[in-house]
């Protein structure tokens, strides 16, 4: 490590390439808010659908409470949407 040269770790870009850089850290972190809510959302409704997939030669599915329940399900989706 003697001879090495030290570069500080950095690079000259002009205006242009400066604004790509920056433009895609933004898409970037988008991305990964995106995927997250996306990953949150699909876990949400798999305990759902799983619940509704027990027991198929039952015909009828006992749910009291139910529109509370769903209700609050609408709520609690409703704040992933929108990222809360």
């Amino acid at each position: 490590m003697k001879n090495e040269i030290f570069d500080f770790g950095f690079t000259a870009v002009d205006e242009t390439e400066l604004e790509a850089a920056q433009l895609l850290d933004v898409v970037s972190s988008n991305v990964e808010e995106t995927q997250q809510r996306l990953d949150n959302l699909y876990n949400a409704i798999q305990p759902l659908l799983a619940n509704l997939k027990k027991s198929p030669e039952k015909e009828y599915i006992l749910w009291p409470n139910r529109l509370e329940k769903i209700e609050e399900f609408e709520e609690y989706i409703l704040t992933i949407y929108k990222g809360k």
